[in-house]
C-alpha cells in the first residue's frame, strides 16, 4: 500500500498535549492504514531541546511531509503550528485545520479563527465538539473509539484534500521549495540542496502531490 506522510502540527508543550497527539496519530495510523503520521514530538531535536536545531528539523520534516494536519485548538492558536501551516500553503500541501475546541473565536463570520489563517487552497476545516464526544465517557476503550471517530473524519478530509489537483507542477514546485528553503534560511539550505529538493518534488510528484505538467 502506498503511504502519504502527514506532518501533525500542534502544541507539545504538555500531557495532555503530547498524550493527545499520540492517541490521535495511533488512531489515525489504525484506520486509515495509507498514512503515515509524522509527529514532531517523537523527533531526537526536541526531546533534547537543542538550541537552533529544533526549528530546523521541524521543518525538514514539514518538508517531507505529503500532506498537513494542523491542530487548530485553543482560544489563541499555538504560534508555532500558525506558522508550519503558512509554509505548508506556500508549498500547495493538502492540509486539514483539526478544531476540537468548542469554543468559538470567530472574527470571520465563519471560522473560529483568526480570519487570516482561513481562505486558503487545498485546506479544509474539520470542526468536532469534544465536550459532546466524551461527555459521560468513563474507561478507555470508550476513549479509544471516541478517538477512532476523530480519526475517520481526520482521514476522509486528508483524502479529499489529495483529490484536489495541485496548481504547482513538478517544475515550478521545484522553485517554491527551493524558494521557500531559503527564505526560511538558517541551515535549511544545508539539509536540502537541490539535488534533495528535486528528489523530494520527484517522489510527491508520484505519490500525486504536484503534477507532472
Amino acid at each position: 500500500m502506498e503511504k502519504f506522510n502527514v506532518y501533525f502540527a500542534g502544541g507539545l508543550f504538555d500531557h495532555k498535549e503530547l498524550a493527545g497527539n499520540l492517541h490521535l496519530t495511533l488512531a489515525i495510523e489504525k484506520v486509515a492504514p495509507q498514512y503515515h503520521i509524522v509527529l514532531p514530538q517523537n523527533s531526537a531535536s526536541n526531546a533534547a531541546r537543542a538550541i537552533g536545531e529544533i526549528r530546523d528539523r521541524d521543518f525538514e520534516m514539514l518538508f517531507g511531509a505529503d500532506c498537513l494536519l494542523a491542530n487548530f485548538d485553543g482560544t489563541e492558536l499555538d504560534s508555532g503550528s500558525v506558522v508550519e501551516f503558512c509554509i505548508a500553503k506556500m508549498l500547495d500541501l493538502p492540509t486539514v485545520l483539526l478544531r476540537t475546541d468548542f469554543r468559538d473565536k470567530c472574527d470571520n463570520g465563519c471560522d473560529p479563527w483568526n480570519l487570516m489563517c482561513s481562505g486558503y487552497p487545498r485546506t479544509k476545516n474539520c470542526l468536532i465538539n469534544a465536550m459532546l464526544l466524551f461527555c459521560g465517557v468513563k474507561d478507555l476503550s470508550a476513549v479509544a473509539d471516541r478517538e477512532e471517530t476523530i480519526a475517520r473524519q481526520v482521514a476522509s478530509s486528508l483524502d479529499e484534500m489529495r483529490a484536489v489537483p495541485s496548481r504547482l507542477t513538478r517544475e515550478h514546485a521545484f522553485s517554491v521549495y527551493r524558494d521557500t528553503r531559503d527564505a526560511i534560511g538558517n541551515l535549511m539550505p544545508e539539509i536540502f540542496p537541490d539535488d534533495r529538493l528535486r528528489e523530494l518534488v520527484s517522489v510527491k510528484t508520484a505519490h500525486g502531490i504536484y503534477t507532472e505538467k
